[in-house]
């Protein structure tokens, strides 16, 4: 007769953890921008998704006595360095069935980032490839939802599900909610009667009888606020200088732009959301791939940042159009007719300052909206961006990479003029 025999389960570490805590503690890794901050845990990996940098911060992660809790950590101190090895690849193995992350292996001299997408016009910044050979993971849709909306919560806490369309203006139209004034029926309006004002029209009209006869013109509906949908384009400054004078700019502007993404999707379903990366040109980015982008040794282009936004946002057909950029440094590169690149590594060059001002007019006749945060207090540069958002009725914003997800978060939600403090 066949037995089963049964021992007492003592868990596995790998299967136990929560892979969003896993991917949360990891998102300094994930999001490298290019800065070796001195600080980081993962300073040594130099930001590069290999699954073997992946495998060590993993193991940084265990080793570090703040992830695990202490039954958790000790069990792993118990395990011998084989079954370390094991869990983590376990772990991994786990991240990737469970879509956080997509392994590809690299080939031979090629570059896995980069490219222009020919066909879409969507393009990526070129990365330098990793040595030949190195198996790779490229960061999943689900982790970047995953992150936009840890993010988001942190920035400005639970948010519900709206329906399309949910910025206010200051038109009025007719609509099912009456918190407007109301007008005289029109073939084709919503039939939101004001009854008060309909029978006094049909008393007026006819006097005190019964029955009371109401005719075409007697009709009166109560108006609603009219509410649109926008699109957004987020322009991210990616030139050195987002990762000098010892602070990262660059990271907490790639998580903002995730945050907002996941901000659209989930409480703006009706509005669209594009990336520009300006540097010494401009290209479209997914979003969703914006977690693989590093700054590099450009300059800033911002005229061209702008006429690429202005593409994406002659396409559109909402009613609403903005664009926020976020950067810290003078404009100082400009696309030549002939395709060359003017640069003058000083910034606000009288001819790079000319173009660019007449490319934010050109916003102004489309009616498109420049928001600009600035994480700089530069005198002349603050000059430059003020008179930046007078041309185009936008807002200036000179805040710190700390508190940059608030401003941009509240100033898309709220979408009217105020002064932040």
């Amino acid at each position: 007769m066949k037995r089963t025999r049964y021992t007492k389960y003592t868990g596995d570490l790998a299967s136990e953890l929560a892979l969003d805590d896993v991917m949360q503690a990891l998102s300094d890794f994930l999001l490298d921008s290019g800065f070796q901050d001195p600080f980081s845990q993962f300073q040594e990996l130099n930001g590069e998704h290999t699954m073997e940098n992946l495998r060590e911060a993993l193991r940084q992660l265990m080793e570090s006595g703040d992830f695990l809790n202490e039954a958790d950590q000790q069990k792993y101190e118990d395990m011998s360095d084989e079954g370390r090895e094991q869990m983590l690849s376990d772990l991994m193995q786990r991240m990737e069935n469970e879509n956080f992350i997509q392994g590809q292996q690299q080939q031979p001299g090629k570059f896995d980032d980069g490219k222009v997408d020919h066909a879409n016009g969507q393009g990526q910044i070129d990365q330098p490839a990793p040595p030949q050979g190195d198996a790779r993971f490229q960061v999943t849709d689900k982790s970047m939802d995953f992150l936009g909306y840890k993010t988001l919560r942190d920035l400005l806490g639970g948010m519900g599900r709206a329906v399309s369309g949910r910025h206010d203006t200051r038109f009025e139209a007719s609509g099912v909610e009456s918190s407007g004034s109301s007008k005289a029926y029109e073939f084709g309006d919503v039939m939101n009667l004001d009854v008060n004002a309909t029978l006094s029209n049909a008393m007026s009209r006819e006097g005190l009888t019964l029955p009371l006869n109401v005719d075409y013109e007697d009709l009166v509906i109560r108006q609603s606020e009219y509410q649109s949908s926008c699109a957004t384009v987020v322009m991210l400054d990616c030139s050195h200088s987002m990762i000098l004078y010892g602070e990262d700019r660059f990271t907490p502007a790639k998580r903002v732009a995730m945050a907002l993404a996941h901000l659209i999707k989930t409480q703006f379903p009706g509005d669209t959301l594009h990336l520009v990366l300006f540097h010494d040109s401009a290209e479209e980015m997914p979003v969703q791939q914006v977690a693989r982008v590093k700054v590099g040794p450009w300059y800033t282009n911002t005229r061209e940042g702008l006429r690429v936004a202005q593409r994406i946002l002659r396409r559109s057909n909402k009613d609403m159009k903005q664009i926020v950029m976020i950067t810290d440094g003078k404009p100082s590169a400009l696309t030549m007719p002939d395709g060359r690149i003017y640069k003058n590594a000083f910034g606000l060059d009288p001819l790079v300052i000319a173009e660019t001002l007449e490319e934010v007019n050109r916003c102004k006749r489309a009616g498109i909206v420049i928001n600009t945060f600035m994480l700089a207090q530069d005198f002349a540069l603050m000059q430059f961006v003020q008179k930046v958002s007078a041309m185009c009725r936008g807002k200036a914003y000179f805040t710190s990479p700390e508190r940059l997800g608030s401003y941009v978060l509240q100033d898309f939600m709220n979408r009217r003029m105020k002064t932040v403090q």
